[in-house]
Parts: C-alpha cells; sequence; structure tokens
C-alpha cells in the first residue's frame, strides 16, 4: 500500500481517538455534576417546592368554600329573577379576537321578562390594561315580542344607537310588568264576565270591547297603551272610546259624550282594575 495513503488512515483513526478521549471526559464530568447534590440535598428541595406550592395554593378556596359561595350566587341569581321578572333561556358566546390586553366577543342572549320575550345580540370590546378594565358594547341588535308598538320601536333604536344594557333591562323591567298587569287584568275580566268582554286581539292586544248583546251597535272599548319614553320611562295610559246606535245617541248625547271623563275621573278615584269594573256593570245593567 502507497505510504501517503497509509498516513493518511493513521491521521483519521488519531483524530477518531482523541474525539472518543475528549467525549468521555465530558461523560464523566456530568456524571459527576449529577451526583453532586446527596440524596438528602434533593429530598430539602421538594420539601421546598412543596412548601412554596401550599403558599401559593393559600389563595385558592376549598371545594367547602366554593360550593357554598357557589350557593350563595344561585340564591341571589334567584332573588334578582323574581324581582325583576327576567330569566335567562339561552346564551351564545364566540370569541372573536383575543390578544394580551384586548378581547372582543360575539354574545347572543335570549330570555323572557314575565311573559314578555327577547333577543339580544352584540359584541363586547374588553381593554385591559394596568390601572383597569373597560368595555364597550357594539352592533347592538334587540328584538322584543311587542316590537311593534311605536314607542318600544323608538325606545329599541335608542339603546342600540348607544348600547346601553343596562338601561335597557331597568326599563324592560318597569314595561314587561306593566305588560303583564294588562295581560292578567284582561284575562281577569275575560273569564269573570265572558258575555260582556271581548278580546278582538287577543290577551297580548291593547284594547277591550264592552258590548251588551240586548243593545245592538252599543259597545264601550277600553284602550290600554305603555307608553315607553326613550328615556326608558314607563306609563301606562288608558282612556275609553265610545261606539253607539243614532237612536240612542239622540237621547243619551250628554251621557255619551262625557263617558271618557268620567272614566278618567274613576281611574284616578279608584284604580285601573275597579275602573273598568265599573264600566263593565255599567254595560250589563243597561236596558
Amino acid at each position: 500500500m502507497d505510504t501517503s495513503i497509509c498516513q493518511v488512515y493513521e491521521d483519521k483513526i488519531q483524530s477518531l481517538e482523541e474525539e472518543i478521549k475528549l467525549l468521555a471526559e465530558k461523560y464523566e464530568d456530568s456524571q459527576q455534576e449529577s451526583t453532586f447534590f446527596s440524596d438528602e440535598e434533593i429530598l430539602m428541595s421538594k420539601k421546598s417546592f412543596e412548601r412554596e406550592f401550599w403558599r401559593e395554593s393559600q389563595g385558592c378556596e376549598s371545594p367547602s368554600d366554593l360550593k357554598a359561595q357557589l350557593e350563595s350566587l344561585e340564591t341571589d341569581l334567584s332573588f334578582l329573577m323574581k324581582f325583576t321578572g327576567i330569566q335567562f333561556t339561552s346564551h351564545f358566546k364566540k370569541t372573536m379576537e383575543k390578544t394580551r390586553n384586548r378581547t372582543v366577543q360575539k354574545h347572543r342572549l335570549s330570555g323572557n321578562c314575565h311573559s314578555l320575550s327577547f333577543q339580544l345580540e352584540f359584541q363586547l370590546l374588553e381593554m385591559q390594561n394596568k390601572e383597569n378594565v373597560s368595555v364597550v358594547v357594539s352592533d347592538l341588535s334587540i328584538t322584543m315580542e311587542s316590537g311593534e308598538d311605536s314607542d318600544v320601536s323608538k325606545f329599541v333604536s335608542s339603546i342600540e344607537e348607544h348600547g346601553n344594557l343596562l338601561a335597557f333591562f331597568r326599563s324592560l323591567s318597569s314595561y314587561a310588568e306593566w305588560y303583564e298587569h294588562r295581560r292578567c287584568t284582561f284575562l281577569h275580566f275575560k273569564a269573570k264576565y265572558p258575555d260582556i268582554v271581548t278580546l278582538p286581539e287577543g290577551l297580548l292586544g291593547d284594547y277591550i270591547i264592552l258590548r251588551n248583546s240586548k243593545h245592538s251597535g252599543f259597545e264601550l272599548m277600553v284602550v290600554w297603551k305603555i307608553h315607553i319614553d326613550e328615556e326608558g320611562r314607563t306609563t301606562p295610559l288608558l282612556d275609553l272610546l265610545t261606539k253607539v246606535p243614532e237612536q240612542v245617541l239622540e237621547w243619551k248625547m250628554a251621557t255619551t259624550e262625557n263617558a271618557p271623563t268620567g272614566f278618567r275621573s274613576m281611574l284616578l278615584l279608584f284604580g285601573i282594575e275597579a275602573a273598568i269594573e265599573n264600566l263593565i256593570k255599567v254595560v250589563s245593567l243597561e236596558k
């Protein structure tokens, strides 16, 4: 074999032997480092970690405390539902964007307030800095069962424009309470005086007809509107409309013309239910 070729192989073998020796030394060094800590020192380190974990866990409540808090929150929620009449039936949430200081979520809520159903869709932007957290509501859309009412439509439009959910729920509770009161009142009189009281638009309508079958064409219409302004203030508005045949109108002109004024006076003196009942009794006694 050529001498030059042999020299090349010998150089390579020597290089590999030096590399093996270097790796062996590194291995021995690592073994010494791993055995530098005694079993006792390792045990002390473990206990130190456990103590640190125990201190951090003190900020967390025990399962029994968490259960008590949950029961308390459920009690508070039940009270608020009874007090306001608001009950949520479904909730959908989707996170659209999430960073360290900014979260954007889309929400859809459905529920009832007394007998009035509603649905909300909105986008919630939450921004956090070192001092506080700010929340902005946008793209608010509200659907209500009585959405055809012009007052309700104006109120809803105002709420959607300003994105004021708190004002919506506060006003919804008051409006729905009157809405339910009207429904129950109409139901009561229809059940008590089925031959006199008629509900052309059902229990969800805003008027009733009082009619005596002995007098064809003679009827009284009790109109009960629920006014809600753009600020959310709710006011019941009641009035009386009359329908009288011409032959009756000739000799009862004064009585008929004064009926609405008399009804409004009864509202102030006796309240809604008593005023309507007095009208029903008058109609039923007409001969």
